[in-house]
């Protein structure tokens, strides 16, 4: 079933960071399925979190999707090579969004392969917000895709994943925001799962 827009619609990113952990994200790209189990992600907030207010002068005009209400995709590039896929959450203009990091490859496993080169599922596949992206076709041309739709969504599989078994930490290269917003524990990764992003 796929999650309702109502669950990104939320006003909290950090709770919809948290429980997110479990689901399944689809693409389907020229009639082709891929998708896998979502085992990390960063909360990232227009309160509070000076990365945001950064990254908003850094995209300009290009930030559009972030100023949708929830539950659209947002995916821009950076180092003029990687995608990253962020999902805009809370009311129109509330610029909260939640950053996919790694997810564990499930369905279309050997169509990722092919997109990302490689020739057996090991974590470089899809354990990093790059190369997930990659391995599900995803592009910035994509950016604006209701998850309510057929290209891009998630699916709620009745998981919900205990607290023991997820680790909370400070979000990842964000030293030039600055030590509050640098240290703010807004990652979440599954505690043991070889498909969470190498970085610590």
């Amino acid at each position: 079933m796929k999650l309702p827009a109502a669950f990104y619609q939320r006003p909290d990113p950090v709770q919809i960071a948290r429980e997110l952990l479990g689901k399944h994200v689809f693409s389907c790209l020229d009639g082709q399925l891929t998708g896998g189990r979502i085992v990390e992600t960063e909360a990232y907030s227009h309160l509070g979190d000076q990365s945001m207010e950064l990254h908003l002068k850094r995209r300009g005009t290009h930030g559009h999707a972030l100023r949708e209400i929830g539950g659209r995709a947002y995916l821009y590039q950076v180092y003029q090579r990687h995608t990253l896929f962020n999902i805009s959450t809370n009311a129109a203009d509330k610029t909260d969004t939640v950053l996919i990091r790694a997810i564990e490859p499930l369905v279309g496993v050997e169509l990722m392969l092919e997109r990302r080169g490689l020739t057996e599922a090991a974590p470089k596949l899809t354990a990093g917000p790059g190369v997930l992206t990659q391995a599900l076709g995803l592009t910035p041309a994509l950016t604006g895709t209701d998850l309510q739709g057929d290209t891009l969504w998630i699916e709620d599989h009745g998981e919900e994943v205990p607290e023991q078994q997820v680790r909370r930490s400070a979000r990842v290269g964000l030293a030039y925001a600055g030590t509050e917003a640098a240290n703010l524990p807004w990652r979440f990764r599954i505690i043991n799962n070889k498909w969470t992003s190498p970085a610590k």
